[in-house]
C-alpha cells in the first residue's frame, strides 16, 4: 500500500518560497502503537504516564505544539 501524500499545508515548499511556519518540521516514524497525551506539571519538569507494558521499551516523543 502506497502512503498518502500529506495535505498541501504540510508539503515542502519549493526553494525561494517561504514556508508558512519555519519552526515546524515533518517526521515520519514507524512503530507499534501511538498515544496522544498532554504533558502534566511534575515539580520543576513535565511528566507523561504511559502503560506499564511499555516499561523497558524504546519510545520517541515529538512535541506537536
Amino acid at each position: 500500500m502506497k502512503p498518502k501524500d500529506p495535505p498541501n499545508s504540510q508539503r515542502e515548499t519549493p526553494m525561494g518560497e517561504e514556508a508558512p511556519n519555519r519552526n515546524r518540521v515533518r517526521f515520519e516514524v514507524y512503530g507499534e502503537e501511538m498515544i496522544d497525551k498532554e504533558v502534566k506539571l511534575s515539580g520543576n519538569s513535565g511528566r507523561v504516564y504511559l502503560p506499564p507494558d511499555w516499561v523497558g521499551k524504546h519510545v520517541k516523543i515529538i512535541r506537536i505544539d
